[in-house]
């Protein structure tokens, strides 16, 4: 059977751009068909196109080719089972970012290149997990100051229109149905009802 070469791309959210990474892959030739994408956070390999490479469409004698190691995962210990997993299963790994991945060696000296890539994707793997750890610091941080500063997060707290008790009293007069109700004040009947929950906890 044929071997095969995929690709694999990932960011870490879905505004990020894949363009350089998709023409790494290309430009070391391997087929756009053959290229999966995850648009989520490396910090496991719980990823749906990754799971299915992985998983699914990899075989014995296939080639992975990810432009940077940490694009496999952001996590050490994840690059290194990873990688085992790889190489028990017969599947090649090409991180293009390590120039000697892949690198026809004399079989007698087959332990150089193992020696150097074991030390390099130590060393890489080691910045990955860094760098996963700074930025949940950076958010970490930018949350406390945020608090500090009477920032709230998610969505903004809504709020009763102008016009609401002269609305809401004609309501319980019987002068207003409930939909006439909401278009006169304007407002979505899921913020109606919320406000409507609100009121009524607030009263007992």
């Amino acid at each position: 059977m044929e071997a095969r070469v995929y690709g694999y791309v990932r960011v870490s959210t879905k505004e990020q751009n894949t363009d350089r990474q998709y023409e790494a892959l290309r430009k070391y030739g391997v087929p756009e068909d053959n290229i999966l994408t995850d648009k989520c956070s490396g910090k496991d390999t719980e990823r749906e196109a990754y799971k299915a490479l992985r998983n699914v469409i990899l075989r014995r004698g296939d080639t992975l080719v990810v432009k940077e190691i940490d694009r496999l995962s952001r996590s050490k210990a994840d690059i290194r089972n990873e990688l085992e997993y790889f190489r028990e299963k017969g599947i090649r790994v090409k991180i293009l970012d390590i120039p000697t991945t892949l690198t026809d060696f004399p079989d007698d000296q087959m332990w150089v290149l193992d020696m150097v890539n074991n030390i390099l994707i130590e060393v890489l793997g080691s910045i990955a997990e860094a760098e996963r750890l700074k930025i949940r610091q950076r958010q970490r941080e930018g949350i406390e100051a945020a608090h500090r500063k009477n920032v709230r997060f998610g969505r903004p707290r809504a709020e009763k229109p102008e016009c609401w008790d002269k609305v809401m009293s004609r309501l319980a007069s019987g002068e207003l149905r409930t939909v006439d109700a909401i278009k006169e004040l304007g407002i979505k009947r899921g913020t109606y009802y919320t406000l409507i929950k609100r009121e009524s906890e607030g009263s007992q």
